[in-house]
């Protein structure tokens, strides 16, 4: 039985195989279980094997490859084409062994193990943020039931009205309210706390590598974003061009065209939504003082502002500097502002 190429439908703990040989006979379909996995393949001459690119296929991809194996995942939507009537894991293995063998398959690469700790860094970092501010939204909203309105939002200008609130001894506040409002503080405090110790992960991941440093060189891109920007695609060697790249982020139009005729419409948001939004917010900042200066940079989204909005150029701009990114990170260059 010579396998050349086989299919996994991956799961936590039962997996679907689905095998086929030079001929594209089916010589191989067996359910294993988790445990099973490595001890087939090492036994196994090396081999095409597919999977989708859903949870723990990045490790399985990485195990798989050490025992000599190609391994290819594949996102699940461009999977999903190729699968029969009658969804089950069977089908599953069988298309995922399908769409691995065809040419024109995009494929998602695979990420290391130093990739996915800063993902989980990142991550992490991201929920913790998102934490802080639901709970600052709450602290405003419970003080005001109370007749104490904080004027400013934001984290900061919460923490000071918080302290006021509890230092200020006739305002009205019971006992017992101002023990769950200082719970409350301890617990912003100690919130902002691990946000920082992600951070310096953070900065330690950009004093390590110089692509991160060669990316922090460009207008609208600090540690955090040029963190995640290499974290998510490497040396973005998988992308034929930077507007493939920009396309993959989402920063390209939505396109419904037919007949000749042409439609564009709002940015697709495809891919990470995370990066995008770290690429637009980066270009808004950028935008902010490109009025004061003379360059082409500068004098181009100047321009489309006239024409258009600071929104439209907000994101034409984001575009650009994933293209630049993707042209820094594949040719190893530095930089270099068009003067």
């Amino acid at each position: 039985m010579n396998i050349t190429r086989m299919g996994i439908d991956l799961a936590k703990n039962v997996f679907q195989l689905h095998g086929v040989d030079e001929h594209e006979k089916v010589v191989f379909r067996k359910q294993l279980k988790r445990a099973e996995i490595l001890e087939l393949f090492a036994n196994k001459p090396p081999m095409l094997i597919g999977m989708e690119a859903c949870g723990g296929a990045h490790y399985w991809a990485r195990m798989l490859a050490k025992l000599g194996h190609t391994v290819k995942a594949m996102a699940p939507q461009h999977v999903k084409a190729y699968v029969k009537s009658q969804k089950n894991d069977k089908r599953d293995a069988e298309a995922i062994c399908e769409a691995v063998s065809r040419p024109t398959m995009r494929f998602v690469s695979i990420k290391s193990e130093e990739q996915q700790d800063m993902q989980t860094i990142h991550r992490v970092r991201d929920r913790l943020v998102k934490s802080r501010t639901a709970l600052a939204n709450e602290v405003r909203g419970l003080l005001a039931e109370y007749g104490i309105v904080i004027a400013h939002s934001g984290v900061p200008a919460t923490r000071r009205g918080l302290l006021l609130a509890l230092e200020d001894a006739d305002n009205g506040l019971t006992a017992k309210m101002r023990g769950i409002l200082f719970d409350l503080h301890e617990e912003l405090n100690a919130i902002e706390i691990r946000i920082q110790r992600y951070l310096q992960k953070i900065n330690q991941h950009c004093a390590q590598d110089e692509r991160v440093q060669r990316i922090m060189k460009i207008e609208g891109l600090g540690p955090i974003s040029a963190s995640a920007i290499v974290t998510a695609v490497g040396d973005a060697k998988q992308f034929n061009s930077g507007r493939d790249m920009a396309a993959w982020i989402g920063l390209v139009p939505k396109q419904h065209s037919s007949g000749g005729k042409e439609k564009l419409g709002s940015i697709s948001k495809r891919g990470d939504k995370y990066l995008r939004t770290l690429l637009i917010h980066g270009a808004r900042s950028a935008m902010r003082c490109s009025d004061t200066k003379t360059d082409k940079r500068s004098t181009w989204v100047n321009a489309l502002i006239a024409r258009r909005n600071k929104n439209v150029a907000t994101v034409a701009m984001a575009n650009k500097n994933a293209r630049i990114i993707w042209s820094i990170l594949t040719r190893g260059e530095d930089y270099r502002v068009a003067m």
